[in-house]
């Protein structure tokens, strides 16, 4: 252990670098717990701005140790002279030449160890327990006055050194603070900024929100003005209505007395009819004088004498009740625009007959060929035309089904120039339009 008589400020400056040299080389986890502020000093400003927490870290064994043995590596010739190193002790826990050193011992040179007097020896010599004062050159003639003038000096010093290294770590705390203060000035002016962007949004949204409230006064009113009206409106149509149905129980009485008298007129012609021509009974009844059937040309159902390719027909079959129109679609579109693409030809196609279907109020199935692994379609029309493609099947036989799926007797009209889909569906009772018929139409839309 060390002398109890106070260090030289010399000789503490010496040990103070020596820690400082070891404290670079030590990684952060090693680092004592007091001296974490001063390892993340410089290494050229640590010895000067740290020196007090060194100093004080120097009581430490362990780091004392530590420091003892970066000595070493630096002054490898003084270790054997100053001292014992770190880790030859006796087996009674002291060192072997703490208790009675060899002042005697010779060197390389045959002079004793007194010749070895350093400022580097010394700080050995305490690093390593030994007798550190033999090491420092001797003393003038003690003097009162000079030791007590040693003392202040060094308490001096030690005041020195402690004020250096509360004005390091203030430094240290005054960079912090002004950085923190920087970040806090920039977050300010970012929440300003954000401020002054919610407030512009919030008199966007104040302004939006009233002119919608100022809309939504004016729908509200329309609203009650509709449903006045449309009340007014519906006390109206119920007062038509029971004028009408008055007026057809009038009219139906008037139409049973007309077939009445028409009926007895007919009889009473009958009558007198036979008792004038006086015909004789009849030999022959009418299977008797039926010819064979004659070939004739198919006639094709139409209206006031027009064909099924007039376009006009084909305007009037559709606006008949309840009326269905089913479309082979590319028959159709290929037709009308082949050197488009298949889904250009679907588009254009599809878009025309929106506009029939607007006009006439029919309903109207457009048929395309689809893939085997197609998804089943939606059978709900888009602008009041279906679309479906066909599903393991072709668009024939979809239109064959869909025209047996019809009842009885609505008109159902079929536009192809297939002649077989032609012939199934005719079968059926369903009108058959040729695709040129369609394409005329929608050309003159």
């Amino acid at each position: 252990m060390s002398s109890p008589m106070p260090v030289p400020a010399q000789l503490r400056a010496a040990l103070v670098a020596v820690a400082a040299d070891t404290l670079s080389g030590l990684d952060a986890v090693a680092v004592p717990p007091t001296l974490r502020r001063v390892h993340r000093f410089a290494p050229r400003v640590r010895a000067s701005a740290g020196a007090q927490p060194l100093w004080a870290a120097l009581g430490d064994d362990a780091f004392r140790a530590r420091v003892a043995r970066t000595w070493i590596e630096v002054h490898p010739d003084l270790a054997s002279v100053v001292g014992p190193t770190p880790d030859e002790t006796a087996p009674d826990g002291t060192a072997p030449d703490e208790t009675a050193p060899d002042e005697t011992a010779p060197d390389e040179t045959g002079e004793g160890v007194r010749s070895v007097r350093s400022l580097e020896a010394a700080a050995g010599a305490w690093l390593l327990g030994g007798d550190w004062t033999r090491f420092l050159p001797e003393p003038a003639e003690p003097q009162a006055d000079v030791t007590a003038a040693l003392r202040d000096a060094e308490r001096a010093s030690h005041e020195v050194e402690r004020l250096r290294s509360e004005l390091a770590e203030a430094r240290a705390l005054a960079s912090s603070a002004q950085e923190a203060l920087a970040t806090a000035q920039r977050e300010m002016r970012r929440l300003r900024s954000d401020a002054d962007r919610a407030r512009a949004e919030g008199r966007t949204a104040a302004a939006q929100a009233a002119v919608a409230a100022q809309e939504a006064a004016e729908d509200l009113a329309r609203a009650v003005a509709e449903r006045e009206q449309a009340s007014t409106d519906r006390r109206v149509a119920q007062a038509e209505r029971s004028d009408a149905r008055a007026q057809a129980r009038v009219a139906q009485q008037l139409a049973d007395v007309r077939v009445r008298l028409l009926l007895d007129s007919i009889v009473d012609a009958a009558s007198g009819l036979r008792a004038e021509l006086a015909l004789p009974p009849a030999a022959e009844l009418p299977a008797d004088l039926v010819a064979p059937e004659r070939e004739r040309a198919p006639v094709r159902a139409g209206s006031r004498g027009r064909q099924v390719d007039d376009p006009a027909l084909l305007e009037e079959l559709l606006r008949l009740p309840r009326a269905h129109l089913v479309v082979d679609g590319y028959n159709v579109s290929k037709t009308w625009f082949d050197a488009l693409t298949l889904e250009q030809q679907r588009r254009r196609l599809v878009q025309g007959l929106e506009g029939l279907a607007a006009r006439t109020g029919a309903e109207v199935t457009c048929c395309f060929d689809g893939r085997e692994d197609a998804g089943a379609p939606t059978a709900a029309p888009v602008r009041g035309v279906r679309v479906r493609f066909s599903v393991g099947e072709i668009a024939d036989d979809l239109i064959r089904r869909l025209v047996a799926a019809e009842p009885p007797g609505r008109v159902v009209v079929v536009v192809t120039s297939d002649q077989e889909v032609v012939r199934d569906v005719e079968a059926r009772g369903a009108y058959v339009v040729p695709s040129a018929t369609l394409v005329a139409r929608l050309q003159h839309a």
